[in-house]
Formats: structure tokens, sequence, C-alpha cells
């Protein structure tokens, strides 16, 4: 098997004029878990529906496990995925949801109920496979989800939004689920994310914005792109404020939704410097250890939820 399980190279994908995708190029290690992490509208559920064989592309080429994706029945051998929406029958219980999903999959007799057996016992739903899925909560109607699309053991996992609508709580012990497929089964998983504590779990992340590829790595490499504290100032003339600073202080500062964003090591004594400076023009300002979402506006220059970012491509 290739060292790498996904290779997408300059995939492309345009609606008329507008562009969902544009050249986006990447890899994902075998066994490791890789966060597609962006806005709605940023082009992760676009570029999600092309590797999950859904949706071809425009331009480009993308290997799944070393098979293309212009042979999408061999890519499908290799995948399990789970879609933002559910995609269980409510009405019938957790094991029949699994043995119809394992006759799509030629699985029949001893061999299916080995398998069902086998994802019920690893994903805490032993106790509940009589119980109609409509009746679960929500974190377990997921764990559903994830035991059918593990049903035929592939070798990738594809989750679009997975932990969407579960509370904190359920959402790290899904998370958690997801970190012990990859441990102790080996399986390479590829989801996409709007959150970032979700994003901060996984091995690598990338983030996309309005279509385009604009940084991948761990969240520590991406968070060491900032090179100090983040000190948020809230002040009636930003833009006047923001020149400045920047003539003051010699240091680069940027106007973000009405507040004046910069990074500076040792935040809390240059907080204490712009207060002293100008008290008359500051009415609010915080700092803070750099997050995902800080990263995000350090190299796009929007807020992650703002307007702004999520224009200008379609999901």
């Amino acid at each position: 098997m290739p060292a790498e399980a996904i290779r997408v190279d300059r995939l492309r994908r345009v609606y008329g004029a507008r562009v969902a995708l544009n050249d986006v190029t990447f890899s994902v290690a075998r066994g490791e878990v890789f966060a597609l992490l962006g806005p709605n509208g940023g082009g992760k559920t676009t570029l999600f529906k092309i590797l999950s064989t859904l949706l071809a592309p425009s331009g480009g080429s993308a290997l799944l496990l070393g098979d293309p994706l212009s042979a999408p029945a061999a890519v499908r051998r290799h995948l399990g995925v789970v879609f933002q929406h559910p995609s269980v029958d409510g009405k019938l219980s957790v094991v029949e949801n699994l043995v119809c999903h394992g006759h799509l999959y030629g699985l029949r007799g001893s061999a299916l109920r080995g398998r069902v057996d086998t994802v019920l016992q690893r994903l805490g739903l032993s106790d509940r496979a009589a119980d109609r899925v409509e009746t679960l909560s929500g974190g377990l109607q997921r764990r559903t989800e994830l035991a059918k699309a593990l049903l035929h053991e592939p070798a990738l996992l594809l989750l679009d939004e997975p932990s969407t609508g579960l509370d904190p709580g359920a959402r790290r012990d899904f998370l958690q689920y997801l970190r012990q497929l990859r441990e102790q089964d080996g399986v390479t998983i590829l989801l996409t994310t709007h959150y970032m504590e979700e994003a901060e779990r996984c091995d690598r992340v990338a983030i996309l914005h309005q279509g385009n590829l604009v940084r991948v790595g761990t969240p520590a490499e991406l968070k060491a792109c900032l090179g100090g504290d983040v000190v948020v100032i809230e002040t009636a003339d930003p833009d006047g404020l923001r020149q400045k600073i920047q003539e003051r202080f010699g240091c680069a500062a940027a106007v973000v939704d009405g507040t004046v964003r910069l990074e500076r090591p040792r935040g809390h004594e240059f907080v204490r410097d712009v207060v002293e400076a100008f008290p008359a023009e500051v009415s609010l300002v915080t700092y803070g250890k750099p997050t995902l979402e800080d990263v995000f506006i350090h190299l796009t220059g929007h807020r992650f939820w703002s307007a702004d970012a999520a224009g200008g491509a379609a999901t």
C-alpha cells in the first residue's frame, strides 16, 4: 500500500463563473487524523464530495490509497463515509441499520454477524443494538453512523462535519473514538469541521478559505506562525489607532471587524505600554495565546465567522 493515503494535486471545481475549489494540493499520510478547517462557504464540503466520489472535479487529480478518482468503484472499496446529515433509518433498530448496510457490501451470514458484533462492541452500542435509532441521543446516533461506515473494514474514513449537533461532551467522546480507531486499527481519518477544538485534536490541519488552501500544518505549527501573543484593542477610531501604534511601536497591526489586532511577544507588557501611550483612545484591550481562529484571521484578514469569510465560494 502507498505511504500516502490521499494525494490531491491541483484539484479544482467551478460552478459556472464561481470557483469553489482553486488548485488545491495536499497529502494525507496513512494512519493520520487530518482536518479540513474552514467556515461555511470555504470549499471543504465540495472537496469532501469530490473525495467521496459524489462529485466530479473540474480539474486536477486525486489518489486514494493508490486508486484514482477516475475509478470510483475501486476508490469506494477503501472508503467508509459519514455524511453531515444522518443516513441511518430512524425507524429501524441499530442492528437492522447495520445489517442492511452490510448487505450492500455483499456481507452475509456469519461474516456479517461477526462484523456487526465487532463494531457494536467497539463503539459501545451492544446494549442498544435492538433500540430504534430515533430513540437514541444525538451522540449515540452519531456512533451508529460511524459503526455503519466501519462495517466493511475501510482503510480510509471520511467524515463531513461529524460532530454537528452534538453537545461538547458528546463531541469529545466522538473524537476519542476516532483516535482509538487510528491507534487500534490504523484507520486513516479525514474530517471536515468548523469547530476549532475539533481541529486542535487532529494531527494536521488544512485551512480552506474561499476555495483556496491557505496553509497546512500541525496545530502547533500553525499557531507558531503568529510569532507571539494576540492583542485585540477596541477603540472608537480603529484606523487612526492602528496608524499610531505602527508609528509609535514599529509593529504591524490590522483592523478586523472594527478592532485593532496585532501579534507581539510578551503581550502583557505591550498591553501596559499601549494603554499608557493612548489612554483616551483604548476602550478595551485583551491578549492571549494564539488559537486556530487567530491563525485564520492572520492568514486571510477575516474573522472565521464573518460574512466576508463565508462568502465567495460554494460548499
